[in-house]
């Protein structure tokens, strides 16, 4: 991807300036983003997807009287509202998981670092349907797909949320700006801003979400993976006391074993290799529920592919996929990278590899993490 090159699928603006002028700063809208799209699934698909295990689906749907229901999935079609009736949506999470059109649907953002992105989230939706005013913490591409949806945006100026309510709505929306869109539009928010879409007749709409991690979630994921990672040391440092006198507080933690384990969490913290390593098998792990089919012994000298399953990053020392680090340098690494930034390696990459790199590349194809070219189809 030519991150220089202007493109409709971001109104004309190249992804570097897009980033500049648009990412987590303010929102823009994109009258025809993807000329000619249709759904990656029909809405027969996608009701049969929702009533699968191992996918997370939700149904939602806003009575008469403005009251609103939420219902969790597997679903049965016999579960469902008819189709003609109005004010309800379906939500299927993670549809790149399950799909390649999906997939291939989300390659074309990849101009934002793989390590943010969350998932595509599809909503089919009858007349009148849609979540309510809501805002969310991460920014959102949201793509039509089929059908028309009526989007009314805001600052979030007062983010309290209606009481005894399933879904985060606000109760207090105010409309700045308001727009239709047709298939092919698509709509980018930045995080935080104030948004309620509403179809006007059966629509689908596509959301490509990027995770915005807390501070306190990355201290507590990346620390957690730093701890599992520490090996027993043969001989450990104890805490002593020599100097300890008599106390009439015996009730009081002493100042020296605090001093003590502030030392402890200063040493375990001080390896900055480590907390990278351990960011990185974090960041790489698959969504929830994610399983692969194992493979076979593969000839995988003509080009593999990753599984659209997987996810592979790296940096300047480790290549990570799927939750596990593996140390890399020179040519190796420069492959490695190169199958994390394209999700391919032509047969000629391959032959490049070392033969332990070789041999790597076949134990993923074996878990199923990579698809050897040869075995597709």
């Amino acid at each position: 991807m030519d991150i220089n090159q202007p493109t409709p699928l971001l109104a004309g603006l190249s992804p570097a300036q897009f980033m500049r002028r648009h990412w987590q700063k303010k929102p823009l809208l994109i009258r025809q983003a993807v000329p000619g799209i249709t759904p990656p699934l029909s809405r027969p698909q996608m009701f049969a997807l929702a009533g699968q295990d191992g996918v997370e689906s939700r149904l939602i749907t806003q009575s008469t009287d403005g009251s609103w229901a939420l219902r969790h999935g597997p679903f049965t079609r016999g579960q469902l509202p008819k189709v003609s009736t109005p004010a309800w949506t379906m939500l299927v999470q993670g549809l790149d998981l399950h799909l390649p059109e999906a997939h291939e649907l989300l390659k074309r953002f990849r101009f934002v670092p793989d390590a943010r992105l969350d998932d595509l989230m599809i909503s089919w939706a009858s007349d009148g349907g849609g979540v309510g005013p809501h805002f969310d913490s991460y920014d959102v591409f949201l793509l039509q797909v089929s059908g028309r949806r009526r989007w009314r945006i805001g600052r979030l100026d007062q983010p309290e949320l209606q009481p005894d309510v399933p879904l985060k709505i606000l109760s207090n929306f105010v409309a700045e700006e308001e727009w239709l869109l047709e298939p092919g539009d698509m709509l980018y928010l930045p995080p935080r801003w104030a948004h309620d879409g509403v179809a006007e007749g059966e629509c689908m709409t596509c959301s490509i979400g990027f995770r915005s991690a807390g501070r306190d979630e990355v201290g507590v994921e990346t620390i957690q993976r730093l701890l599992d990672a520490q090996e027993a040391p043969d001989v450990d440092v104890l805490y002593r006391d020599p100097k300890q006198e008599a106390t009439t507080e015996p009730g009081r933690i002493p100042a020296a074993l605090q001093d003590f384990a502030a030392d402890a969490v200063a040493r375990l913290m001080k390896d900055p290799e480590a907390l990278n390593i351990a960011l990185g098998e974090w960041l790489s792990e698959p969504k929830r529920g994610v399983w692969f089919e194992p493979g076979e012994d593969l000839d995988v000298s003509a080009g593999v592919t990753l599984d659209r399953r997987t996810r592979m990053m790296y940096d300047a020392t480790q290549v990570y996929i799927n939750g596990d680090s593996y140390r890399s340098s020179g040519r190796d690494a420069r492959l490695m990278q190169q199958l994390a930034d394209t999700r391919a390696l032509s047969g000629a990459q391959v032959a490049q590899l070392s033969a332990g790199a070789l041999g790597l590349l076949q134990e993923w194809c074996e878990v199923g993490w990579v698809v050897a070219v040869a075995a597709r189809g």
